[in-house]
């Protein structure tokens, strides 16, 4: 991930979305202000995915509590962590970067 702020040809700041595109390349927006349409749907996108995180971890330290857990379900709960803990991470580095412009 980028830990850089990036700019548009106004030289004013990219938002880093919460989505990615079909390849996994990162998305940013470009929007004058964090009221538009577009800023309004990532935050409610960022909301979802860190609830999404909270809901994995809390799942996955359940299954690492039991000493029966096979190794089919640690799996799935491991590429589960992963994929929050990445969506957690790009929201962090978007964030980080909409208080540096602050």
């Amino acid at each position: 991930m980028v830990n850089m702020v990036m700019r548009d040809g106004t030289d004013a700041p990219l938002r880093l979305l919460p989505w990615t595109t079909a390849d996994g390349r990162p998305c940013y927006l470009s929007a004058q202000g964090p009221d538009s349409r577009l800023s309004r749907m990532a935050d409610e996108v960022e909301t979802e995915l860190l609830g999404s995180a909270t809901y994995v971890l809390d799942a996955a330290k359940s299954l690492l509590a039991e000493p029966g857990a096979r190794e089919r379900e640690l799996r799935f709960a491991g590429v589960r962590l992963t994929e929050a803990l990445g969506d957690v991470l790009r929201i962090a580095v978007s964030r980080g970067g909409r208080l540096r412009e602050e």
